[in-house]
Order: structure tokens, then C-alpha cells, then sequence
């Protein structure tokens, strides 16, 4: 009996823990750049002497869907949307994160920043001096036009890499980071298009699709723990006599 006990927690739990990440991506279809979370699990045994029959669902760090968001066309000079396979990379106090969000901003101090945090090019985080234009070519060369001057000057260049699906997931903070903790390489490859920008790859009704079957799973799970204890009390019925 205990062994159907640990089943239907264990499918239980892991289905509260599918529907938060589920929530989380319909929270930010809207989120520029934002990359679905795809929840893995597995199968573990159960440790012990007499547990031979008994396993446990063991959460995995969630995979990261490599699906493309919707490209759309602003206009706006630091806006950029990655084509293909590609991210931006960005400082965070634990080193190095990747991101599809193209809607860059300048700090107080002419720092090239994304949600806050430093956009990294060649040589680290990106400042840009004082300019009256800014454009961002396909390769990620950032250029500007300085105060007086009629024609556009290099600056520096958006550090751009493009690592496989297997090597990413995310951090605590939701950051996209290696898998492995190492610092990505830059890849001359990957190429940028200025003035658009990349939207959610979240497709809201499939994350709905998928917590309504949720839904169906945890409430057959709780069917099952109700059969179980009426199992366990019936039987206890009859040692009682």
C-alpha cells in the first residue's frame, strides 16, 4: 500500500511543480526576448533497505525552448532582434547570462545596458561616449556619430554567442546561463537586426492547454490517494474485527 502512497505523492508534487513553471511562462508572453521553461523530470529509486518497489519523481534543472519569438519592427536605434540561433550576453554578479531581449538602454554614465544589467561587447561592458546618432550593424559593430562629426565611428562590438539547446538552462533568477557554468565564446556567426525587436516564444494557449491537463492529472491523483486511504481503513476495519 505504501508503495501506491509513494506514487501518487510523488506524481502529485511533481505536477504543482510543472504548474508553476507553466505559470511563470504565461506570465511573460509579453516579455520581450523571453525564452519558455520546459520542465524536466525523472524516475529515482528510492534509497533503502525493503523500498525496492517504491520511486520518486526528482525534479531536473527546467531545458530552455529554442523556438523563435515574433520579430517586430520598431524603429528605435537600440533595438535589436538576434536572427537564428544566438544570444546577447550580459554581466550578473555571478558572471556571464544570454539573452534574447534586444531593447538596449544607455545609463547615467553611457552604459550600454538590458533589463538593467551591463551588455557586454568585445572588451566587457559596452560605454558608449557622447553621439547624436547610434546605429547597430548586422554583425553587432555598434556605431555612433559624435557631436560635430557628419559620418558614424565604430565603437565597439556586441558580444554574440550561440550555443546549442543542451547547454543552456537557467539560474535562480531566471537568467539564461551554461549549463556547466562555463563563459560562452563569441561567435561571429550570429547576426542582429537593428530596429525590431524579438517578442515571447510563449505560446499562451499551449501553456493553457498543458496546465488544464495539469489540472486533470493532480485531481485524478488525489482520486487515487482517496481510494488508497479508504483501502487502508477498510482493511483496518477488518483486523479489527
Amino acid at each position: 500500500m505504501d508503495a501506491l502512497i509513494y506514487t501518487i505523492m510523488s506524481g502529485a508534487g511533481r505536477t504543482l511543480q510543472a504548474q508553476q513553471v507553466h505559470a511563470n511562462n504565461l506570465a511573460n508572453a509579453q516579455t520581450n526576448g523571453f525564452r519558455a521553461d520546459i520542465e524536466v523530470a525523472s524516475s529515482q529509486a528510492v534509497r533503502g533497505y525493503g523500498y525496492d518497489a517504491r520511486h520518486m519523481t526528482h525534479a531536473e534543472p527546467n531545458a530552455v525552448d529554442g523556438r523563435a519569438g515574433v520579430v517586430t519592427e520598431t524603429g528605435r536605434d537600440l533595438d535589436v532582434a538576434v536572427q537564428g540561433d544566438g544570444f546577447l550576453t550580459v554581466a550578473t554578479g555571478n558572471g556571464e547570462a544570454y539573452t534574447r531581449a534586444g531593447n538596449l538602454n544607455i545609463d547615467a554614465n553611457g552604459a550600454l545596458t538590458v533589463n538593467g544589467r551591463p551588455v557586454l561587447g568585445d572588451g566587457g561592458p559596452i560605454v558608449l561616449p557622447p553621439y547624436v546618432r547610434v546605429a547597430v550593424a548586422g554583425d553587432g559593430t555598434i556605431s555612433i556619430q559624435p557631436p560635430g562629426e557628419t559620418a558614424l565611428q565604430p565603437v565597439d562590438r556586441l558580444k554574440l554567442v550561440k550555443p546549442t539547446r543542451e547547454e543552456l538552462t537557467k539560474d535562480e533568477n531566471g537568467l539564461i546561463v551554461s549549463r556547466l557554468g562555463a563563459t560562452l565564446p563569441a561567435d561571429e556567426t550570429v547576426r542582429v537586426l537593428g530596429e525590431h525587436l524579438e517578442g515571447s516564444n510563449v505560446s499562451a494557449v499551449e501553456e493553457m492547454i498543458a496546465t488544464m491537463s495539469l489540472n486533470r492529472g493532480f485531481e485524478m491523483q488525489m482520486k487515487m490517494f482517496n481510494a488508497a486511504n479508504d483501502m487502508v481503513e477498510a482493511g483496518n476495519r477488518l483486523v479489527r474485527g
